[in-house]
């Protein structure tokens, strides 16, 4: 068994140091409930900034047992929301899913390990849509099994 240190701030501002065995250690980074919820709405805004070029302008993450739903809104650039409108409705609204469709397939990886780090679960699926009228995604994550998270305390 190993055992390790790790100093755990005080309220006052001191740091104690906690000695006990590592598997015990392991449980205090369980994020709770909404942390992990937190930790998938980070990743996708870093995603949406760095790989398609623009953030949402809302994200929120729902998890649901072993599902997970993320909804976007404000997702569209100004160029996409102008080729909406100026093309009739099909050819634009496709043009618009078909282009981001393969820059997510594309980038599947990158999601994937940023869902598995959020949660600390594999992902079995992902799918995503876009409404070219109202500027919101979706996207819905199967995971191999309900994540674990740590009960928050209620005062």
């Amino acid at each position: 068994m190993i055992e390790i240190v790790i100093e755990r701030p005080t309220r006052v501002g001191y740091s104690i140091p906690v000695r006990g065995p590592l598997k015990l250690q392991a449980s205090a980074d369980v994020k709770t409930h909404g942390e992990m919820e937190a930790a998938v709405c980070e990743g996708i805004r870093r995603f949406e900034q760095d790989y398609m070029g623009r953030g949402p302008k809302d994200i929120h993450a729902y998890l649901l047992g072993d599902l997970l739903v993320i909804r976007l809104t404000g997702v569209l650039t100004a160029a996409e929301q102008h080729l909406a409108q100026s093309l009739p409705v099909e050819k634009g609204r496709d043009l618009i899913k078909q282009v981001r469709t393969h820059l997510v397939e594309t980038a599947r990886p990158i999601l994937n390990a940023m869902i598995e780090e959020a949660t600390g679960v594999k992902v079995r699926s992902l799918h995503h849509d876009l409404s070219t009228v109202t500027g919101e995604k979706i996207i819905v994550v199967t995971l191999e099994e309900s994540p674990r998270f740590r009960e928050v305390k209620r005062r």
